[in-house]
């Protein structure tokens, strides 16, 4: 079986998903203070100021995890043609993306907000073509 002639716009979704979740988490990993740093700065006239931290290490876990399900999803694509991880990946990243949002608001990052959207319209364009 060829994944891309069967699944292409499916993996192409997945694999753009797997590169941003993975990246944005293993980037937290590696530089964690850092990251804490600007994040604790971003949010320092919101209700989120003292939760940086905590909320940063939710948002790098669900990062990670989404991105592994989503990679074990393309493995199961292609071997089995099941879509179970792929989906569950796709709409964990969907979530995570919606908590973004939420703190983008609540920090008045307007613009850091509308930029979200071209991710989440891409994480639904997958939602909706797994489910289909």
């Amino acid at each position: 079986m060829n994944l891309l002639s069967n699944y292409p716009t499916e993996v192409l979704i997945l694999l753009f998903l797997i590169v941003t979740f993975l990246q944005s988490g293993i980037d937290k990993l590696l530089d964690w203070k850092g990251n804490v740093s600007f994040i604790k700065e971003h949010f320092k006239n919101s209700p989120l100021k003292n939760s940086v931290p905590l909320l940063l290490a939710v948002i790098l876990i669900l990062e990670i995890v989404a991105g592994l399900l989503m990679l074990i999803g393309v493995y199961e694509l292609y071997t089995s043609e099941a879509n179970e991880f792929a989906l569950l990946g796709v709409e964990l990243s969907a979530i995570v993306l919606i908590f973004l949002l939420i703190g983008q608001r609540l920090a008045k990052d307007y613009a850091g907000a509308m930029s979200l959207a071209v991710y989440f319209s891409i994480a639904l364009w997958g939602v909706y073509l797994l489910n289909s």
